[in-house]
């Protein structure tokens, strides 16, 4: 173990591009040390741009900030603003890598973690790459600005830009990091040409948004959306799956919070001098917490901008969870969520409570809130395979996770699915159920989605047969401990009445 040990140093060395130091590699900015293991080199709290804070709130990512002398990256940093501030920093703009190439001309390929978070919150400190590293394949996370310090879009941001748009900062954070990867990445031995982007719920939204914008073009090959997807039309009230609004609209509703908190004549000075836990209260408005279309990071609604071919045409793998619904809050007893589809769906509401019944006893069991899944997630996934496959040539590969004990009758438990979120640790090799079935489920997902990233096709050696989804075959791959297989679709029917929902909700515009 000790010349194992030895020899991997000796070969590391290479990544400094000299008779340097183990771990020590030259990046933008300066040279950076990271932590040497027996199987990859570990860089955590690398900055890709300058500090956003002061006069760089609310602005596009700027350069990085040079450093002299050797800058030691062997812990995270601070994830970004959120919640009540504490442990979190403004100074957010890092990210990690971990590489098991023992030279630079070792090419491999590159995975680019996109956390979630509902845009309001996360951070890469959560997440630890090297499971996935060990599987040849070189694992990158970037932080990017959540919440109002993210997202906030007023008259006075718009004015001031060159573009003539305010918001979506945290989405040009991540192609900032992105861009860092095509400059920097073949130093730690991995191949720019070869970038797969990967993420869950707001990590996964966001690489559908980063697969729709010009300004992503050419940074990645191949995309990963778990529980993502953004194809919903633009609408002032939020709900899962229609969150996006207009530039135009959440100017507006920004200004009249600001002015609340601040004063009628607030100043672009007067906010960016303030505490920035000024901007984590939720009282101050509704919006300004989101991506929007901005017609210039998010040109248009994306599933128009699908239908015309124009996005970033790339092979996908994508897919959601077999019971998003449990998570989301869906109205509980037969009355009140018969109340809320008909407040949310208006005209469609009957159609959608037949495609998606309660319970014979009027309880709201799994069909019911199977509604809320696919209307987040479920439709937008399967919308997003639809319209891909049709207008482009990136090949799709669609999935649906249902990892879960069969709860048995009586049980407060029984009928459930696998929740939101839940698929995350089984990627990254670390469930937090320990039994055989979840051992096996992480390692095939594993290799699954490294496959992915090294060739665009999950399939593999000892892998059950992932068949890639068209429109003339529409199937899925179930992904279960108990062995993962081809199924059509789920609920299909259902997801073609929402479909019918979405297009008429999109021609109220």
């Amino acid at each position: 173990m000790k010349r194992l040990f030895l020899s991997l140093a000796a070969a590391l060395c290479l990544l400094a591009c000299g008779p340097q130091e183990p771990g020590r590699v030259k990046v933008t900015g300066g040279t950076i040390q990271g932590t040497v293991l027996e199987d990859m080199t570990v860089y955590k709290g690398i900055p890709f741009a300058a500090p956003p804070v002061g006069e760089l709130r609310w602005k596009a990512p700027q350069s990085v900030v040079a450093w002299d002398g050797v800058r030691e990256c062997t812990d995270f940093a601070p994830d970004p603003m959120q919640g009540n501030g504490e442990g979190n920093s403004e100074d957010c703009l890092y990210l990690n890598v971990w590489s098991p190439a023992t030279s630079p001309k070792s090419k491999l390929p590159v995975m680019v973690w996109i956390y979630g978070g509902g845009f309001a919150g996360g951070g890469c400190s959560s997440y630890d790459g090297a499971a996935l590293a060990r599987k040849g394949v070189v694992v990158v996370s970037v932080n990017y600005r959540v919440g109002r310090l993210g997202f906030l879009s007023l008259p006075e941001l718009s004015a001031e830009n060159p573009h003539g748009v305010s918001g979506n900062y945290g989405l040009l954070d991540q192609i900032a990091g992105l861009q860092w990867v095509q400059d920097n990445i073949a130093r730690f031995g991995g191949d720019p040409a070869k970038v797969t982007i990967f993420g869950e719920s707001a990590g996964g939204i966001s690489v559908s948004m980063l697969c729709a914008s010009p300004l992503a073009k050419g940074l990645f090959r191949g995309a990963i959306s778990q529980s993502g997807g953004s194809f919903g039309p633009t609408n002032p009230w939020s709900y899962p799956g229609e969150n996006m609004e207009t530039l135009a609209f959440t100017q507006e509703a920004n200004a009249a919070s600001m002015k609340a908190a601040f004063g009628e004549n607030y100043t672009l000075e007067q906010l960016r001098a303030a505490d920035a836990k000024e901007f984590l209260r939720g009282g101050m408005s509704a919006s300004g917490g989101w991506p929007i279309v901005d017609g210039y990071v998010i040109p248009d609604d994306q599933y128009k901008l699908y239908e015309a071919g124009q996005y970033n045409d790339v092979d996908v793998l994508i897919g959601y969870n077999s019971d998003e619904g449990l998570s989301f809050g869906f109205a509980r007893g037969g009355g009140s969520h018969e109340e809320s589809v008909r407040t949310r769906y208006e005209d469609w509401a009957d159609r959608l409570l037949a495609a998606y019944p309660l319970e014979a006893d009027g309880s709201v069991g799994k069909t019911a809130r199977d509604l809320t899944r696919d209307a987040a997630f479920g439709w937008q996934t399967w919308a997003w395979a639809r319209l891909q496959e049709r207008t482009g040539k990136g090949r799709v590969w669609l999935y649906y996770f249902d990892q879960h004990p069969d709860y048995p009758a009586g049980s407060p438990r029984y009928g459930q699915g696998s929740p939101h979120g839940q698929d995350v640790a089984y990627v990254f090799g670390n469930p937090r159920e320990a039994q055989p079935t979840d051992k096996a489920l992480s390692g095939w997902m594993m290799d699954y989605w490294t496959n992915f990233a090294k060739t665009g096709d999950p399939n593999g050696e000892g892998l059950p047969e992932w068949p890639r989804f068209t429109n003339a075959e529409p199937r899925t791959m179930v992904l279960t401990g108990d062995g993962c297989h081809a199924a059509p679709v789920p609920s299909e029917a259902a997801l073609n009445v929402l479909e019918g929902y979405f297009a008429w909700r999109r021609s109220q515009e």
